[in-house]
C-alpha cells in the first residue's frame, strides 16, 4: 500500500536527522515545535484525504509507471481531467485548512523534470528522463513530500549568476566527481522545507554559457549531510508559544517557509537531472512557473472560501448580516473568489500533451490566473477587514479574557448578538486576523502577491504568449483595411 495516512506521514517525519533554527536557536525536535507542528498538521491533511472515500477520485490516481493507486501530489498529468482534478483537490484542502498545505511545490516540480528530462535526452543525448523516473517510483512508492526549491538568493538582481561578487549568491556547483556533484548556496522562500522528505532543486533563471554552473538541477533527502534549514519569521508567530487556543487564529493549521543553506552538498549522480545544460534552464523555470501559477487558482479560491465565510459569520455576530452594504461586499468577494477559481480551471481544460506524454497547462491562462491573484485576494482581504470592524486589530487577548478579575468586562462588553457568545466572536475575529495579516497570511496574502513570481514576471509572459498580430489582422478585415476568408482567421 503506498498511500501514507496523516498520522503515518508524522511519524515518518521522526526519522530525519534535520539540521533546523527558529528564532536564533538549534531545534532538536522539529516535529513537536509549537511553531511548526500547525504547518505539520497542514500538510498531514494532504495525506487524510486521500484515504478518505469521499475524496479517492480528487486525491489519488493511478500510476502511469507502476499502475498502483497513489496520493494525486506525487502524480504526474496524464490528461487535461488530471489537471482540472488538481485545482479542484487545491481549493478542497485550502478550505480545510484555511492556509498553505506546502505541497503544490514539489508536485509542480516533479511534473515540470517530467517533461524538460525527457527533451534534454531527446536533443542532447542524456539519460536524465530515465534517472526521473526511477527517482519518480522512489517518491511515488513511499508516498513522499518533496519541497520544490527554486529561488535563490539572487544578490545584485542587474547581474547575472557568473557575474555576482559572491558567487555562491546563486546555487551552483563548486565540484564535478566521479560519483555525483558538489553543490553551495542558498535557496529562499521554501514552502513546506522542514515538513519534506525530499528537496528538489531547480535553476531560478534564465542561464548563459558562462552561468553553466548554476544550470543544475537534482534531489536529495531532506537530512541530507551539509543542509541546514532557518525557519522563516512570520507575524503573531511567538502567539503558539503561549498557553491560547482562540488568540491564534486558526487553531489547528498553519504555513511554513524555510531558508535553506547548502553547505558543500555531495549528490549522486543518480539523482542529477541538470547539470550545466544551461540553455534548458529558461524552459524548466517557464514550465514550473506555468505549473505553479496554475495551483494559486485552487488554493487561494479554497482559502478565499474560509475568509468570506468569516466574514459573513462576523456580520452575523455584529448583526448586520442583513444590510444591503453588507451583502453585496460579500458578494463581491465571491465574485472575486470565484474569478481566481475560474483561471485555475480555464488553463487547466486548455492544456496540452508535451512530447513526454506530461500534460502542461495554458501558459498564457496560467499566467492571467496568477496575476489576478496577485490583486484579488488583496480587495478580499480589505472587504474582509471592512466587514469586521475596528475590533479585529484592537479585541485584548484570550488571557484578558479568561482572566478571573477582567474577564467578565471582556464578556459583557465585546458581545454582539445576544444568542452568540463573545468567545465565539473573537475566535472569528481571530481567524479573519490570522488570514489577512497574521500567521495564516503567509499562504494567503502576502504569498499571493510574490509566490510564484512577481507581478511583473506574470505580465512578460502574457506581453509574450498574446498573439497581438493576429488581434490586429482580425481589427483590420473588420475594418476593411485586410481581406481574408473568415475559415481563415483562427478561433
Amino acid at each position: 500500500m503506498v498511500l501514507k495516512t496523516g498520522k503515518e506521514y508524522i511519524e515518518s517525519l521522526r526519522k530525519r536527522r534535520l539540521v533546523v533554527y527558529l528564532l536564533g536557536e538549534k531545534v532538536e525536535n522539529p516535529v513537536d515545535h509549537p511553531i511548526i507542528r500547525p504547518s505539520i498538521n497542514s500538510l498531514s491533511a494532504t495525506y487524510d484525504v486521500a484515504n478518505d472515500p469521499r475524496y479517492r477520485d480528487l486525491a489519488t490516481a493511478t500510476s502511469h509507471i507502476t499502475g498502483e493507486r497513489i496520493n494525486r501530489f506525487t502524480h504526474i498529468h496524464q490528461s487535461t481531467d488530471d489537471l482540472v482534478k488538481k485545482v479542484k483537490l487545491l481549493r478542497l484542502l485550502g478550505g480545510k485548512t484555511g492556509t498553505c498545505f506546502q505541497r503544490c511545490v514539489g508536485m509542480d516540480a516533479l511534473n515540470t523534470l517530467s517533461i524538460v528530462t525527457f527533451e534534454m535526452d531527446q536533443k542532447l543525448g542524456t539519460d536524465y528522463y530515465q534517472r526521473f523516473l526511477e527517482y519518480l517510483k522512489y517518491v511515488q512508492g513511499n508516498d513522499l513530500v518533496c519541497c520544490g526549491a527554486m529561488t535563490d538568493p539572487k544578490g545584485d538582481r542587474s547581474l547575472r549568476p557568473s557575474q555576482q561578487e559572491d558567487p555562491d549568491l546563486y546555487l551552483r556547483i563548486v565540484e564535478r566527481r566521479e560519483d555525483g556533484i558538489v553543490v553551495r548556496g542558498a535557496k529562499m522562500h521554501q514552502t513546506g522545507a522542514v515538513n519534506s522528505h525530499e528537496v528538489i532543486v531547480m535553476p531560478t533563471r534564465t542561464m548563459r554559457e558562462d552561468d553553466k554552473d548554476y544550470a543544475v538541477s537534482f534531489a536529495i533527502p531532506s537530512d541530507t549531510q551539509g543542509l541546514i534549514y532557518i525557519y522563516g519569521r512570520q507575524s503573531c508567530d511567538t502567539r503558539k508559544l503561549e498557553d491560547v487556543e482562540f488568540d491564534t487564529g486558526n487553531i489547528r493549521y498553519g504555513g511554513q517557509e524555510a531558508m535553506i543553506i547548502f553547505d558543500d552538498v555531495f549528490v549522486p549522480w543518480e539523482r542529477v537531472f541538470m547539470c550545466g545544460e544551461y540553455q534548458f534552464a529558461w524552459p524548466l523555470v517557464d514550465n514550473f512557473s506555468a505549473y505553479h501559477r496554475q495551483s494559486y487558482g485552487g488554493c487561494k479560491s479554497g482559502v478565499g472560501d474560509v475568509l468570506i465565510g468569516a466574514a459573513a459569520t462576523i456580520a452575523e455576530y455584529n448583526g448586520v448580516a442583513d444590510s444591503s452594504s453588507i451583502r453585496d461586499k460579500i458578494v463581491e468577494m465571491n465574485h472575486l473568489n470565484e474569478t481566481i477559481y475560474s483561471c485555475g480551471i480555464a488553463c487547466s481544460s486548455e492544456g496540452t500533451k508535451t512530447p513526454s506524454g506530461t500534460y502542461l497547462v495554458n501558459v498564457l491562462l496560467a499566467n492571467i490566473c496568477k496575476h489576478n491573484v496577485t490583486r484579488f485576494p488583496y480587495e478580499i482581504v480589505r472587504l474582509a477587514e471592512d466587514i469586521a470592524g475596528g475590533i479585529l486589530v484592537t479585541a485584548p487577548s484570550e488571557r484578558d479574557f479568561k482572566n478571573p478579575e477582567i474577564g467578565k468586562y471582556v464578556e459583557k462588553y465585546l458581545k454582539g448578538v445576544s444568542k452568540v457568545p463573545t468567545e465565539y466572536r473573537l475566535r472569528i475575529l481571530r481567524l479573519i486576523e490570522n488570514i489577512s495579516m497574521g500567521l495564516g497570511s503567509v499562504g494567503y496574502r502576502t504569498e499571493s502577491m510574490h509566490g510564484a513570481g512577481s507581478p511583473q514576471s506574470q505580465r512578460i509572459m502574457i506581453e509574450r504568449g498574446v498573439d497581438m498580430e493576429h488581434k490586429k489582422k482580425l481589427a483590420k478585415i473588420i475594418a476593411g483595411i485586410e481581406k481574408e476568408e473568415l475559415a481563415e482567421i483562427k478561433k
